[in-house]
This record gives C-alpha cells, structure tokens and sequence, in this order.
C-alpha cells in the first residue's frame, strides 16, 4: 500500500485512523499454507483483530478460527464459520461460558483442573473436548505474552497428568485434543519441535486422540533487521518429526497452529496527526492527537513500532520522542529518527493491525478510532469513529 494512498485515508476519514491492507493478511497466510503439509490447519487468534469485516475476510480464506471468549465465537459464527471450524480457548471462565459453547457445538480446550472435572462429572463421554497442556516451556520476546512457563495461568501442568487421568477414567471424560501454546513473538522454531516432543508423549496416555494443537507465536518483524519465523523450515521439521512419530508409533492426527498476529499485525497502520512540536531542554516532543487509549502496546510491551512522516517523506531527519494526548505517561517512541515533523503533519505507526484497535479503550473520555480496510485498491470503511453520545449510551444517569 503506498503511502499516498494512506494520505487520501487520513485526509478523507480523518486521524486517528486505522487502516487495514488485507491482501497482506492474504500473503501471510499462503506462506503458512504452503510451508506445511495438506493435514496442518490454521485457526486463526481472533483475539488480534475481530473486526467483523476481517472475520469475514479471513474466513473466506479458508482458515479457521480460535476464539478465547464467548463473544468471539458469536462473532465467528456471524462471519460465515461453521462450529467445526471454531476452537473455543477460554481461560478463567465458569462452567456455565463453557456448557453455551458446548449447545453451539464447537470444538473446546479446557484449561483447568477444576472446569475438567466439573464437566466431566455433568457431561461424562457424550461431548468430547481438548486440554491445555502446560508444558513448562518458557518462550517469547517479552514475559508478559510467555504463557507457558512455570508461573502462568494457562493450562494444565505436565506435572498433573496423574490428576486428568484421574478426571477422566472416572467420568468417562473423552478427550479427542491436546493443547499447548508457549507464547508470543517466538524466534526459535526448535520451540515448536520441543513443544511437539512432549505432546508425542503424552499421546500414551489419551487414545482417543484425533488433534494436536501448538498453539502459534510466530514473530513477525517490527525493526529493521528482524526477521519473521521461519515457517518453511519449521514445516520441514515439523513434517520429519511427525512422519518418524506415526511409522514408529502408529497413531495418525492432525496438527493444528493459531496465528492470530502473524496474520494480521503488519496488515495493519495507524495514522495519526502531529498537534504540537514541544521543545524542553532535553528533549523535542511530538505531540499527536492520540495515546495508549488507542494503541497500548508500546507502553503495556515495550514494543517497537516504525514511525513515518507521510506529510514530508524526504525532509531532513530530525530527533523526536513521539508521545500522546492522555494525562499520564503515554510514550509511542523515545529518541526516534523521523523526517522533520511540523503541526498538522500525518505520522504513521507501522504493524499496527494486531492488538492495536483491539486494546483501544475510552481511558481519559477520548473516542475511539475509526477502521478502513484497504483492498482491491479501494478503501472502505468498516468501522465509524466515536462521537461523544457513544460515551453515555450504556450510562443510566440517576440524578
């Protein structure tokens, strides 16, 4: 998408705005589809993007969908996917989220010792379920988005096997998956193959299996010189390790991978406009008529984002910390190279298609964004920008 074309958005739908290539999330998931042999499929992690339009997009695709709430199962179902499409992932929830995913009849992961067992106890053999296996394997470029290590929330340790044996050689429970996902931003596709060793063993103990799930965490590049997951070579080793496990063991079953930001992250920019350039005795700020209330993750992560002048493409570089509108610290980039920026001028915010809109809140009564997708070389709205009534729609006022 050229940069001129990103121009025409700012200046027709206004800033901030969101906008959304999804030829990108096209091409994304061809490299995952022809890196993996024809029984891999791919869910992909609602939870990064659930614009319904992207949904819809991505559907048409042909991949699945992993949902991590209720909600985001409706809206999948909404998009065109059918429940065997839809792998139910929550994390905390009661029974009670769980028995509604069941009367939809979508596939469900379950995380926990305690769902485990009180819907084995109600529901025996007669609806079968995956299980989120922890596997103590710690990954991902920040400890915050590593879910499977000793500390985290997620799944069931590998330590407890003797308890699920338990759960379901006295319900009756069946258990027809096994799941596991390690984190996010993962480099080391040596990650995936150790994940993959330890789910061969645990087919021993469960003989109904007909899926294994490795969850994703495939990185994507966000500075320059970083390189995306190898997904072809982790294909190649993923398809020896399996080959070599089935001859030697006999057991077939499918392998399933949710990519959530690898789809969507570098589909997506997000374009704001410069308020004031602030000059202190240490430091010129770029003021810009947005905050974290859109786009959290440099100050929830720590993550990069390239920042570009579309306004001046070829002005000299000058040194700019690129900061918000929200009454607290609220810091997009520290010290960053940009082509000199003046008031008025329309930045962009590269890789911004994951976790970008989808953590947006109303923090300080700011308004959400708008969302534009990009494709076929025309650019359609697919989501309005707040106006105030939104803020007191939901609001009962009682004085």
């Amino acid at each position: 998408m050229k940069n001129q074309e990103l121009l025409k958005i700012a200046e027709e739908y206004g800033t901030p705005v969101y906008v959304y290539e999804v030829e990108k999330i096209r091409e994304q998931y061809k490299k995952l589809t022809e890196s993996f042999d024809d029984k891999t499929r791919f869910f992909y992690a609602a939870k990064a993007l659930t614009n319904i339009n992207i949904l819809k997009y991505i559907q048409a695709l042909g991949a699945n969908i992993d949902c991590v709430s209720i909600h985001e199962v409706s809206l999948a179902i909404k998009a065109g996917f059918t429940p065997d499409r839809i792998l139910f992932t929550p994390n905390c929830v009661d029974i009670t989220e769980i028995e509604t995913a069941m009367r939809l009849r979508v596939h469900i992961n379950i995380d926990n010792i305690s769902i485990l067992e009180q819907f084995g106890n109600k529901y025996g053999d007669t609806y079968p379920v995956f299980v989120r296996i922890n596997p103590h394997i710690l990954a991902g470029g920040n400890y915050k988005i590593s879910t499977g290590h000793i500390d985290s929330k997620f799944g069931i340790s590998i330590h407890q096997l003797r308890h699920i044996q338990r759960i379901v050689k006295t319900t009756g429970l069946k258990v027809e998956g096994l799941h596991m996902h390690t984190g996010s931003e993962i480099k080391d596709i040596d990650v995936f193959i150790q994940g993959l060793e330890i789910m061969f063993q645990m087919l021993e103990y469960f003989p109904d299996i007909k899926y294994i799930d490795m969850g994703s965490g495939f990185k994507v590049p966000y500075q320059q010189g970083e390189l995306e997951t190898d997904v072809k070579s982790l294909g190649k080793k993923v398809l020896k390790a399996i080959t070599a496990f089935k001859k030697e063991s006999g057991k077939d079953f499918e392998l399933w991978f949710e990519p959530g930001k690898y789809l969507v992250s570098e589909s997506g920019s997000f374009l704001v406009s410069a308020n004031v350039i602030k000059q202190t005795t240490a430091t010129v700020f770029v003021g810009v008529n947005s905050g974290f209330n859109h786009l959290v993750r440099p100050m929830f992560y720590d993550s990069y984002h390239k920042i570009e002048n579309l306004s001046n493409q070829v002005g000299p570089e000058r040194i700019y910390t690129v900061v918000g509108n929200i009454c607290e610290t609220d810091t997009f980039a520290w010290d960053r190279k940009i082509n000199e920026v003046k008031e008025g001028n329309v930045l962009v915010l590269r890789n911004a298609g994951a976790y970008g809109f989808e953590m947006s809140s109303n923090f300080n009564s700011r308004l959400k964004p708008a969302e534009v997708m990009f494709m076929k070389g025309k650019a359609h709205l697919i989501r309005k920008r707040e106006v105030f009534e939104d803020l007191l729609k939901n609001q009962i006022e009682v004085l």
